[in-house]
């Protein structure tokens, strides 16, 4: 636990104290606890009552109906992402606001996608805010560095920005080999009721309380926002998440992987479509594919994936849903 963590704590448990009072419990200088509580007062995350020696900081009330929300720009490079998490859910109290499983949950989400704008956004700075009410808890994270679906793009050689999205959804698709499994956005976009990625003119939204993802155009924006919501008592569980990608059969290992194929588009027709849509597939053991909203694939396009990539990969699993009967009988004719 940090300095100002460590404050907080001593301010909720006591119900309030003096800037002296502080500094005595934790033995250090008056005006190191004066700096640490004035930046815990610009954070919102506490207030002063009275003034010069009478002053006493409270834990500001975040259980008022006019106040439910902490919000707040962070350097970067002097952040880490357990540390804001911590100091954020010990302000709001989220252990008694939140599930265990919703806790769980947030943490998860929160401290992933904070991770990935301190290691991938090229940002100085970004902006967190998170809020509550009486039926769902929310975070916002943005950054103002060079955009999550730019990066993705510029990695794997895409011709366009639009072509990260399938890269994004896949997992193990990741631009920091060296830090990242590529896991985490792939998890996060699955445990939220919502979450949706916006980045320069694209947004990408997880509807998982209608098992949907839609893509679409929005105002370009500088950097990545990322918006997480779900329910304060959801009954949602991470390790069933996990274990629908990682089950037992795999060695509880993430090899199974669901691509919603009607994303960039609802026709496919060519091999080069195809191959664009298997790029980086060879690493799981199992491939869901999505054909919800997809009216038409021609032969090309089928052929490449049920035929010359599953000849190339016989151990691969190749498993469809939501497919129109039309396309059943086009995938049944290379099968």
């Amino acid at each position: 636990m940090n300095t100002r963590e460590t404050i907080l704590k001593l301010i909720s448990n006591k119900g309030g104290m003096s800037g002296s009072e502080i500094a005595r419990s934790i033995d250090i200088s008056r005006q190191a606890v004066n700096k640490h509580l004035r930046e815990l007062i610009k954070a919102g995350m506490i207030r002063k009552i009275g003034s010069t020696r009478n002053a006493k900081y409270l834990i500001e009330d975040k259980s008022s109906p006019n106040i439910s929300n902490v919000k707040k720009i962070f350097k970067l490079n002097s952040i880490a992402e357990d540390k804001v998490f911590n100091e954020i859910a010990l302000v709001l109290n989220l252990e008694k606001k939140l599930s265990y499983n919703s806790f769980e949950i947030f943490n998860y989400a929160f401290t992933e996608i904070l991770n990935n704008a301190i290691d991938h956004s090229k940002s100085e700075k970004c902006e967190v805010i998170v809020e509550w009410d009486n039926f769902n808890i929310s975070f916002i994270i943005r950054d103002f560095g060079i955009g999550i679906f730019y990066s993705i793009a510029s990695k794997f050689n895409l011709k366009d920005e639009i072509y990260s999205v399938i890269e994004l959804i896949k997992g193990k698709r990741t631009t920091f080999r060296e830090k990242h499994s590529g896991e985490g956005v792939f998890f996060t976009s699955k445990l939220g009721d919502i979450v949706r990625i916006r980045s320069h003119k694209f947004v990408l939204t997880f509807n998982n309380l209608k098992n949907d993802i839609f893509f679409g155009n929005k105002k370009y924006i500088e950097g990545t926002e990322v918006y997480f919501n779900i329910k304060r008592h959801s009954k949602r569980k991470i390790i069933d998440i996990m274990n629908s990608y990682a089950p037992e059969e795999f060695d509880f290992k993430f090899q199974r992987t669901k691509i919603s194929v009607k994303l960039l588009q609802n026709e496919y027709v060519s091999r080069s479509e195809a191959k664009r849509l298997l790029a980086g597939l060879d690493k799981f053991k199992e491939i869901i594919l999505d054909f919800k909203g997809v009216k038409n694939i021609g032969q090309g396009f089928t052929d490449e994936i049920f035929r010359v990539f599953k000849n190339k990969h016989p151990i691969i699993k190749i498993s469809i849903i939501n497919t129109s009967p039309e396309i059943e009988r086009i995938i049944r004719h290379v099968s």
